[in-house]
C-alpha cells in the first residue's frame, strides 16, 4: 500500500504542475493573471481555435484526473490504517 501512495503523491505533484501551466497557457480574456505572468503577450499573434480547444481539452483531462487522484489519497488515507 505504500507504493501505492507514493505513485499517487508523486501522480498529484505531476499533475500539479501541469494544471497550473496549461491553465497560465490560455489566452487571456483581459486583465487577468494569464497577462501577469506573460500571457498578454501571446494575445498579439493570433492562435488557432484548434490549439486554443487542445489546451481546453487537455486542461479539462488533467484537472479530472487531478480530482481523481486527490479523492484516491483521502481514501487511502481514511480507510488504511497504517
Amino acid at each position: 500500500m505504500d507504493a501505492l501512495r507514493i505513485g499517487l503523491q508523486v501522480l498529484l505533484v505531476l499533475t500539479s504542475a501541469l494544471l497550473v501551466l496549461t491553465i497560465l497557457m490560455h489566452k487571456g480574456k483581459g486583465g487577468g493573471m494569464s497577462d501577469m505572468f506573460g500571457g498578454g503577450l501571446s494575445s498579439s499573434v493570433s492562435s488557432s481555435g484548434v490549439a486554443e480547444r487542445n489546451l481546453n481539452r487537455i486542461t479539462i483531462g488533467t484537472a479530472v484526473l487531478w480530482g481523481v487522484v486527490v479523492l484516491l489519497l483521502g481514501l487511502i488515507q481514511k480507510f488504511v490504517v497504517v
